[in-house]
């Protein structure tokens, strides 16, 4: 068994953590971390883990050795605890985005602080095994990258690597309210979210940074809040190299993705699920990929969608758990996602 603990545990990302940590059949959750809520039954937070298990949040102090610890804890404050939380497990996976960045300047300009762990930065692989598999086998630092950035780096990774695309790329995301964590303030009220569609971020996202790490191409992303709990949705749009077309494209995601258990490509002409929604996503380890050529203007516009708190957060997590620690892929992470929901 993996003996698993949780720091950070009273959030939506790490209650989702729980939530697939309890019912996953190789791991043992020793312990779930709340700087407040010491002493109480996790279920009083994340009802939907009534009679799943009787654990009750504990303090840090209380965090024994374990296997795996997963870092559901705030940027800024992770990096400069890293060095203590390193001692509490020989695998650490972390799910702020203080180690994402390999570059501190940039890391500096999009979080606002210089970076206090710059000697660390090296060690965290990133915590996308579709495109990191072989180093994640053996990695003990992880770094999970943020829930837009994994759409867009795994819808848009694939072109660029091949080629097929140049100059600059657009990211146009929309993210739900349960991308802002449990602790958001006014602006996520229920009065000021409902019928909303709140451009939050026009210029700058900080995910746009993660993604230009990824395929090296400079990006221009913005965000908007909609009114869902949970799912992300990109709308990236690309200039494609000359004689690029709509075979090429599909070529370089099915030869990049055909064996990924987790990735899947759109292709539908017609229907109502042509394209990727993040609805039909809620609670699955899915990303949906889909896109559409517009020739007169020789560009693409890439679709992607995905649960933020699951492939987009925990799921990733854990999927990455799986592959350190020689499990199943799959393994706790079959839930495929609801229709009608």
């Amino acid at each position: 068994m993996i003996r698993a603990a949780v720091l950070g545990a009273a959030g939506y990302i790490g209650g989702e953590l729980l939530r697939l940590l309890v019912n996953h059949p190789q791991v043992d959750l020793v312990a779930a971390t709340s700087r407040t809520l010491q002493g109480r039954q996790i279920d009083g937070v994340h009802p939907n883990l009534r009679h799943r298990t009787k654990l009750t949040f504990s303090s840090e102090e209380q965090l024994p050795r374990c296997d795996v610890l997963f870092l559901a804890t705030p940027h800024r404050e992770t990096m400069r605890r890293m060095p203590e939380f390193l001692e509490k497990a020989g695998v650490v996976i972390d799910l702020s985005g203080d180690f994402r960045l390999r570059d501190t300047d940039a890391y500096e300009d999009y979080y606002g602080t210089p970076h206090e762990a710059p000697g660390l930065i090296p060690s965290f692989v990133q915590g996308l095994p579709e495109h990191h598999r072989q180093a994640l086998r053996t990695a003990d630092r992880i770094s999970v990258p943020g829930c837009m950035a994994a759409a867009g780096i795994l819808s848009l990774v694939p072109l660029a690597e091949a080629g097929l695309i140049t100059g600059d790329i657009t990211v146009d995301a929309r993210t739900g309210s349960s991308g802002s964590g449990a602790k958001a303030g006014a602006e996520n009220l229920h009065a000021e979210r409902s019928g909303a569609l709140r451009v939050f971020a026009p210029t700058r996202h900080r995910h746009e940074a993660e993604i230009a790490q990824a395929t090296g191409h400079t990006v221009r992303m913005s965000a908007t809040g909609v009114e869902a709990v949970r799912g992300v949705q990109l709308l990236s749009r690309a200039t494609l190299a000359e004689g690029v077309d709509e075979r090429a494209i599909r070529s370089a995601y099915r030869s990049r993705y055909a064996d990924e258990p987790f990735m899947r490509i759109v292709a539908a002409r017609r229907g109502l699920h042509r394209f990727p929604d993040a609805k039909i996503l809620s609670g699955s380890n899915f990303c949906d990929i889909g896109f559409a050529l517009d020739r007169g203007a020789s560009t693409v516009t890439v679709i992607a969608a995905l649960d933020n708190l699951v492939k987009g957060g925990a799921g990733n997590a854990v999927q990455c758990m799986n592959v350190r620690f020689g499990e199943p892929e799959e393994r706790g992470l079959e839930f495929t996602g609801l229709h009608p929901n």
